[in-house]
């Protein structure tokens, strides 16, 4: 494995590894306003939301790293203390990458990425109204974390109001994540379309998982199932009784008496499909 020292490489070179491996990550699409009343429209991806109350979102508009200096939505966060975030969707991700251009100070990216200034009720900074949820934002605190290029200065966001379009809810009124169908970004000039890699996993919440430190050795040290097959399992409270392996050998008796790697491959089959009570049996009768 590659072992890296920070100070040992140039900033441009870290940047590169911190992005590639730190992803995807949410986009903020932020919206200000300088003191003259010019609109500014940037996104930034060193961003996500920290507490819900009070509603906080951080994201940071970076020093640039090839000469040190700032970019627009800092110098009017500083100004006036207003943002509006505007979640990005894949129907307006284009638009998104066509207003990170770096226009010259007082150009409206707005009307160069073609999106819609619609007026925010709380804040002054406009809202963009292809959007699908727009959060109209105080900025609390700007913490600045180096003078060097590269260096994040952390916007402390509260929400004040919030504007989410009826069309991503669902039948209880939550946002639906298939249809809100976010992006994230990835390294270089790479995206991330959410819904097309969804996968659910059960939250342990309010039950105790036996853990894998719990497993029979021979399906611990197996050499066919792999580290999420291993947490799968170790996510069931209880195991089958005696009495349902011995039903289950009598209705599948294929799965009895075969050698220890063909019962981890049939297991791991049947984990594939989510259907864990199955694949503990086929791996507890013998």
């Amino acid at each position: 494995m590659l072992s890296i020292n920070p100070k040992d490489i140039p900033t441009a070179k870290l940047h590169s590894y911190l992005l590639g491996a730190v992803a995807p990550r949410p986009i903020a699409f932020a919206s200000t306003m300088d003191e003259e009343g010019n609109p500014n429209l940037s996104p930034f991806s060193f961003f996500n939301v920290f507490s819900a109350n009070p509603p906080i979102m951080i994201f940071s508009p970076a020093r640039r790293v090839r000469n040190n200096t700032t970019k627009h939505t800092l110098e009017n966060v500083k100004a006036t203390g207003e943002v509006v975030i505007n979640v990005v969707n894949y129907d307006i991700v284009h638009q998104m990458s066509l207003s990170s251009t770096e226009y010259p100070d007082g150009v409206n990216e707005f009307l160069k990425s073609g999106l819609t200034m619609e007026s925010s009720e709380l804040v002054k900074p406009f809202r963009v109204k292809e959007s699908p949820v727009q959060f109209e934002c105080k900025v609390k605190e700007v913490i600045e974390l180096g003078d060097e290029g590269g260096a994040g200065n952390l916007v402390v966001c509260e929400v004040v109001k919030l504007h989410v379009n009826e069309d991503v809810l669902d039948e209880n009124g939550a946002i639906d994540q298939v249809k809100i169908d976010l992006v994230a970004r990835m390294g270089g000039s790479y995206y991330s379309r959410a819904k097309e890699g969804f996968f659910e996993i059960p939250k342990p919440l309010t039950t105790h998982g036996i853990g894998v430190d719990a497993l029979p050795e021979e399906i611990r040290t197996s050499e066919v199932l792999t580290g999420n097959d291993l947490g799968m399992l170790g996510n069931v409270e209880t195991l089958p009784s005696e009495a349902d392996l011995e039903k289950f050998a009598n209705e599948y008796p294929e799965y009895v008496g075969i050698n220890l790697n063909k019962r981890h491959k049939f297991a791991q089959n049947f984990l594939a499909k989510e259907e864990i009570d199955i694949a503990w049996k086929v791996l507890l009768i013998k």
